[in-house]
């Protein structure tokens, strides 16, 4: 028989490990619905299910969380978006890519809206260097649509004149605003309809 106060003198054993995968998909769900500023350290330890010190030792920083949440949302969450532009015809790249993103944006049991358009827009100083990191994924989804547009020119679906980056960054200023809209509470039919105004801009420009 085991007596009770030698079980209460046995070293207790490590902390059961916890699922890092499931804990990062927490963390960037909270980082996209309350922004890198407005997600704090509580917020973030709740919604992981684990303690700071677990935090720290797993991802070391908040920064370095949230850096690692933009990779779990590209990875997981934007994935379809970016794949639709890989269908031949430009005009449908663009539909399909539309389409994808509004689904993503208006989807139940998710926060609405784009990750990378909600987390840092204005911030604070001491917050520069993660803003200015957002600022480039941000980018170079516009360098991703000039570069598809740019491959249409050459593959005579548009027109030669056609100005691919001023066009891109409309496309991605529309995007963005898509964003805001959803976060705002726009239905996904209202999104659509304003999203194939742009697929309209771009079918204007075909050969």
């Amino acid at each position: 028989m085991i007596n009770k106060d030698e079980t209460d003198r046995r070293p207790r054993g490590r902390p059961r490990a916890f699922d890092r995968e499931k804990a990062l998909a927490a963390a960037g769900k909270t980082f996209w619905k309350l922004g890198y500023e407005g997600a704090s350290l509580v917020d973030l330890t709740e919604a992981m299910g684990i303690t700071p010190q677990s935090l720290y030792a797993a991802f070391k920083s908040k920064a370095d969380l949230f850096r690692e949440s933009v990779g779990w949302y590209l990875g997981e969450v934007g994935s379809a978006a970016r794949a639709a532009l890989d269908e031949p015809d430009i005009v449908e790249a663009f539909r399909q890519f539309y389409a994808a993103s509004v689904r993503q944006f208006c989807s139940e049991g998710q926060p609405r809206g784009c990750m990378l358009s909600a987390a840092l827009v204005n911030c604070g100083s001491e917050h520069g260097d993660i803003a200015r990191e957002v600022a480039g994924y941000r980018a170079a989804s516009i360098a991703l649509f000039q570069a598809r547009l740019e491959g249409a020119v050459a593959e005579h679906q548009l027109k030669d004149e056609t100005d691919c980056a001023a066009l891109a960054r409309y496309l991605g200023a529309i995007l963005q605003g898509l964003s805001i809209q959803a976060n705002d509470g726009a239905a996904a039919g209202e999104l659509d309809a304003v999203a194939e105004l742009a697929v309209t801009t771009i079918a204007s420009a075909r050969r």
